[in-house]
């Protein structure tokens, strides 16, 4: 059966941003859709409690090749970087303002963010047969030059929103159309 997983980036939630409104969207289609909680915070954000959550999930069947997953923020690195180390296939990925091996945003980020990273990006293209990136030319918190680099790397189809901040709530965010016609 698909089913759809959404993913919040660093200290973030489940509720913030567009989340509870692409929820609502999916699920008024009939469709199954899980939003895990991760822990955040200095010492308790890291790949390696990420990973124990979204193995859970993993370990249930419930990420397979009829799976879409759509992650925001270090989700879109945290996903890729899950996804190769546990050699798992899923029908499409949809990252949006993704980055990897970047620091500079501040100390809090920088130090959550770091265990995410890691250097075959290109490796998740075996993982999903779509790879769709979302990015902006004026993202507050990351370069322009990281999130294109990303996708260049690795996206299936690539779409550059203008003056999107960082396509969350605090840039105005808080629907987020231009996603539909991927899922």
């Amino acid at each position: 059966m698909e089913n759809y997983f959404i993913i919040h980036g660093s200290f973030s939630s489940p509720y913030s941003n567009w989340f509870n409104w692409l929820q609502d969207f999916i699920t008024s289609d009939g469709k199954q859709v899980y939003v895990p909680d991760f822990p955040i915070g200095v010492g308790y954000q890291n790949y390696e409690n990420w990973s124990k959550l979204l193995k859970y999930y993993l370990d249930l069947g419930l990420i397979n090749e009829n799976t879409t997953i759509i992650g925001h923020s270090i989700a879109p690195i945290f996903i890729s970087k899950f996804l190769t180390e546990n050699n798992v296939k899923v029908k499409k990925l949809i990252f949006v303002c993704g980055f990897n091996n970047y620091l500079g945003i501040n100390d809090e980020y920088d130090a959550v963010n770091k265990s995410m990273y890691f250097d075959n990006l290109q490796d998740v293209k075996q993982c999903a047969k779509d790879i769709i990136c979302f990015y902006t030319n004026n993202d507050p918190y990351v370069k322009y030059e990281v999130e294109k680099d990303f996708a260049d790397k690795i996206a299936t189809e690539q779409i550059c929103i203008n003056e999107a901040g960082h396509i969350n709530s605090e840039s105005g965010y808080d629907t987020f159309e231009e996603i539909v016609s991927y899922l």
